[in-house]
């Protein structure tokens, strides 16, 4: 079952459930898809990795209001951004941990011979080629200046 497919079917779950955290969240994901396959010069279907660029954009989307609510002490209105994030979240590979970013970064250091932060275009770009979907790009981001400073 695609992605797509798999977001349908949840939707008409929580259509019957009458969730609508759950709507709420799965609606927005089902527009966000269908926006980037009309756009100009788009494929009729998305890749695996443009759709799991989808969720996670709507994921931080979801995370970053929740984190500006939480900073003005609305915990009301945060509360259902972290839910719907939690529901996006669902159809995401399983995220991978520091330690095994952290592997993979040093293994593309390696490969690349990157020398110290003059390096970390190269580094990133292939980092998150490597690791879409599995890891964030702040996450990564951090790993790699970390390891070439």
């Amino acid at each position: 079952m695609s992605l797509q497919e798999g977001i349908m079917s949840a939707l008409k779950d929580a259509m019957k459930a009458k969730d609508t955290t759950a709507l709420t969240a799965l609606r927005a994901v089902k527009s966000a898809i269908l926006l980037a396959q009309t756009e100009e010069g788009a494929q009729a279907e998305l890749t695996e990795d443009q759709e799991f660029k989808i969720l996670q954009k709507q994921v931080k989307q979801r995370k970053d209001s929740a984190a500006i609510y939480l900073a003005q002490g609305r915990e009301d209105l945060a509360a259902p951004e972290l839910a719907e994030a939690e529901v996006i979240s669902q159809f995401l590979p399983v995220a991978l941990s520091d330690e095994d970013v952290e592997k993979v970064v040093v293994n593309i250091i390696n490969q690349v011979g990157a020398q110290g932060m003059k390096d970390m275009g190269k580094v990133m770009g292939l980092a998150n080629k490597e690791l879409a979907g599995q890891a964030d790009g702040k996450t990564i981001s951090n790993i790699v200046k970390a390891k070439l400073s």
